[in-house]
């Protein structure tokens, strides 16, 4: 039998004892393919307690899931690649090279909580305002009356892909529409 070089497996289970007997079975399972479990990944997890799992790129915590702390680093490292202050580019430019990565990162991370989305729109927000005070010969981020002078509206009219906005459509169409 041949298997991908790497197999991601979880295992859910209601108690401990049913957890520990399906990690025999599948160690067994394993030993007569001939293959191994990684045994600093291989673990018995309460996912109700405090500490939780990560797993393909999210982290599972309390019946809870939302995007682990190295694909946050890395979303926030593709975002500055393309906001930087002093970059040159319109920023309708800027809009339209940022809103695919940000629509990326959304579809796989929607299954997240809330929170997480309102605060990277927050802070993709604060990039912009951060490249507009520049150029109008402001110094630091993005913050204060720099909200006033452009609220979340004028990102929006500037077609800035907005996660939460998103969310909202997604839960509204479950509901039907009200």
């Amino acid at each position: 039998m041949r298997f991908p070089r790497a197999t991601h497996l979880v295992i859910l289970a209601q108690t401990q004892e049913e957890a520990e007997k399906a990690l025999a079975k599948v160690k067994e399972w394993v030993q007569q393919a001939e293959l191994v479990l990684h045994p600093e990944k291989t673990k018995v997890v309460d996912a109700t307690q405090y500490g939780g799992f990560d797993f393909l790129g999210y982290h599972f915590e309390r019946g809870y899931r939302w995007p682990r702390k190295k694909s946050l680093r890395k979303f926030r490292d593709r975002i500055r690649q393309k906001t930087r202050r002093a970059n040159g580019r319109s920023l309708n430019q800027i809009i339209a090279e940022v809103n695919p990565i940000i629509r990326g990162w959304f579809e796989y991370f929607k299954h997240s909580i809330r929170n997480v989305l309102e605060a990277e729109d927050k802070w993709i927000r604060m990039r912009m305002r951060s490249i507009l005070r520049k150029r109008h010969r402001g110094k630091g981020r993005g913050k204060g009356l720099d909200h006033i002078k452009w609220p979340n509206s004028f990102f929006q009219q500037f077609g800035l892909f907005s996660m939460t906005a998103a969310r909202i459509a997604i839960v509204q169409s479950r509901r039907g529409g009200s």
